[in-house]
């Protein structure tokens, strides 16, 4: 077996922090490897990149996400008895469940339209700038309400639940208060959608047949034949509204590549509708959203000649495979004709993990965030808005990452600067 090779640091907790997305990748390239050894937070850790390392950790069995993340981040961003935290049957039982909610053709539709009215009303008659990202994740967040089915009158305040919903995407880069008042962010959501599982099966609300709502808190049965516990119908109902309030990011990310590549808005404003995935796509392959994931071996296994022992953690990187040149030619070039599509289900274009939603642990909501992202190009296009500023950076070091400083949109026509049309370095870092 061959050594895999180790970092000099004793520990690289504070390294991490600092160059936050690109940490594993630029260790690779100094050591000339995809695989190895180092500490995080005192903890023996094997971080790994590349289609190889994505098909270790969403084909087959050899490792687990049990016990893969720190404890905070888990509670914040899936929280224990979800379905990410399970294996084997289990897994695919509650995985069919998200797959049958999320990936029909008629659920797609339904979500992009209810996002795409509740944008038009947020907008309409607006005259001042506004933060696009603060106002994505409130348009996200009613429209996955009603998506999911809740009844308005059960919603209190959507632009409290917003809030709640993005503190928990923040805050969880770093321990701290931060990550502490996300956490009483979480109880405070998770027992607001107890209640209304609750009441749901007490009959005191309905809910639309074929809705979210309706599969996971009165319909589904687990592997054990089961319904899933009040609690555990309010863990995974947050699960899907979590994510969607979410693409708030990818939403800022298309908005900032729209503004640094004019040409493309000039294209969808003639119609080039045909080319809008490919332009999302690269997208969500070029901008920093989930840096890396976590996993357990579950036996001991030969890795390409190195020995990983069962119970050992692992780091895929996500953000380095797919920008590595390998895989992705010119990968920090903004390149809309490369054609991507989630489609492929391939273990290189991993933004969102890799392999088959139906079967591994790749995020089923793929079809959904692409659906919206072409909306909000189709939106922002037509008419055209200004996107401000059109050079703000991105920086790395940030998880989650976002454009410093936050982009402003304006109902106003937009100069175009010949300066605009060069995709910076690192999706925007400067």
């Amino acid at each position: 077996m061959n050594a895999i090779p180790r970092t000099s640091s004793l520990d690289s907790t504070l390294a991490l922090h600092r160059e936050g997305y690109s940490f594993i990748s630029k260790r690779c390239d100094e050591l000339g490897t995809d695989i190895f050894r180092t500490r995080l937070m005192l903890h023996p850790v094997i971080c790994m990149r590349g289609e190889d390392a994505t098909r270790l950790f969403y084909e087959g069995g050899d490792v687990t996400r049990v016990g893969a993340m720190p404890s905070f981040v888990l509670r914040l961003l899936q929280d224990k008895d979800s379905v990410q935290q399970l294996d084997g049957e289990a897994h695919r039982r509650r995985k069919a469940m998200f797959v049958e909610v999320t990936m029909t053709e008629t659920s797609v539709a339904a979500m992009a339209k209810r996002f795409r009215q509740h944008w038009l009303d947020h907008f309409k008659g607006q005259e001042e700038d506004c933060d696009l990202r603060e106002a994505a994740n409130l348009i996200l967040t009613r429209a996955a309400a009603d998506w999911i089915g809740i009844p308005p009158l059960l919603r209190d305040d959507d632009g409290k639940l917003a809030h709640r919903l993005a503190r928990m995407i923040d805050s969880a880069g770093v321990p701290g208060p931060a990550a502490w008042l996300a956490l009483l962010s979480r109880r405070s959501v998770e027992r607001w959608l107890r209640e209304v599982v609750v009441a749901l099966r007490e009959g005191s609300i309905e809910a639309g047949e074929g809705s979210a709502l309706k599969t996971i808190g009165l319909t589904h049965r687990d592997a054990d034949g089961r319904p899933l516990s009040h609690e555990t119908a309010a863990v995974e109902l947050l699960n899907l509204l979590r994510p969607i309030a979410a693409i708030s990011r990818w939403i800022v990310f298309v908005a900032h590549a729209l503004a640094r590549n004019p040409q493309w808005q000039e294209r969808f404003q003639r119609g080039h509708d045909d080319e809008m995935e490919g332009f999302v796509e690269e997208v969500r392959r070029l901008y920093p959203f989930f840096p890396f994931v976590g996993a357990r071996v579950t036996r001991d296994i030969d890795w390409r000649g190195h020995m990983l022992r069962q119970g050992q953690w692992l780091l895929l990187d996500l953000y380095g495979t797919t920008h590595d040149p390998r895989l992705f030619p010119a990968p920090e070039k903004f390149s809309a004709e490369r054609k991507l599509t989630w489609r492929d289900a391939d273990f290189r274009f991993i933004p969102q993990g890799g392999g088959r939603p139906e079967t591994g642990h790749r995020c089923p909501g793929e079809m959904i965030t692409s659906e919206i992202l072409k909306e909000t190009v189709k939106l922002l296009c037509r008419p055209p808005v200004e996107i401000i500023p059109w050079d703000a950076a991105i920086p790395l070091g940030a998880i989650p990452a976002s454009p410093v400083p936050p982009l402003r949109i304006a109902r106003r026509a937009a100069a175009v600067d010949g300066d605009r049309r060069a995709m910076p370095t690192n999706g925007g870092a400067k």
